[in-house]
């Protein structure tokens, strides 16, 4: 990646222990078939093809047994480990093993990627490694376009200023060490974690906000399958 400094590493970490309850798919989402492979091989591929990236970190669920059948599972920088109930629990296990990959070096930065994200461009990423705050971090993010609503018992109570507010997705980029900090501290004090961004933000830090773009969907629901299949499509037409 050009502007790296050539002493920072860089490693992605991704959480697929989850199951995917709201796909009612009856296994979990990240093994669903898109476009003749799992959904979880587009979501880890663009890591695979930066070169800049040491390794990728996937964090399984205990009784996992679809990802060592599939292809991708035999790339030489993918690494997997066991991951916990929660997402947090299981970005902290991949961090770790990060952590043990590269000791001895200082300056270590990771790359956090939703499991069911599979049309991250690797243009976004690069943007995101080159805009991110080099103590504070970043996470690519939408602004919202929408007219919010605040709801009171299914009811609008107001209408809320939408300058304010964006979408996060991921990656999500953070130092190693203050990370694995904030994550452990959250877990210290009970206190829930819906993004890394969240973790850190209660440390006291200030991610900033790199925009990314709407193509870079989370597959949730089954139509959410469709959508990310015709997201691919465009991208492959694309000269």
């Amino acid at each position: 990646m050009s502007g790296a400094a050539a002493s920072t590493r860089y490693w992605a970490v991704i959480p697929a222990a989850g199951g995917g309850t709201r796909m009612n798919s009856g296994r979990p989402k990240q093994y669903l078939s898109l476009k003749d492979r799992a959904l979880i091989e587009w979501s880890i591929q663009p890591f695979l093809d930066a070169e800049w990236i040491d390794g990728v970190v996937l964090v399984l669920a205990r009784a996992d047994s679809e990802f060592a059948r599939l292809p991708i599972a035999r790339h030489p920088r993918i690494l997997t480990t066991l991951g916990g109930g929660a997402r947090a629990e299981s970005v902290l296990a991949g961090l770790e093993v990060v952590a043990e990959r590269s000791a001895g070096f200082k300056d270590v930065q990771v790359l956090v990627h939703d499991a069911a994200r599979p049309c991250l461009h690797g243009s976004d990423m690069e943007r995101l490694c080159e805009e991110a705050d080099d103590d504070h971090g970043g996470i690519l993010a939408l602004p919202v376009s929408d007219t919010l609503k605040r709801a009171r018992q299914h009811k609008i109570a107001e209408t809320v200023d939408r300058a304010f507010y964006w979408r996060a997705q991921t990656p999500q980029l953070f130092r190693l060490e203050p990370l694995i900090r904030a994550l452990k501290e959250c877990a210290e004090h009970g206190l829930p974690v819906t993004d890394e961004a969240s973790a850190m933000e209660r440390a006291g830090y200030q991610p900033r906000l790199v925009r990314g773009r709407e193509s870079n969907i989370k597959v949730t629901y089954p139509e959410d399958l469709q959508l990310a299949g015709f997201w691919l499509a465009q991208a492959q037409r694309r000269p």
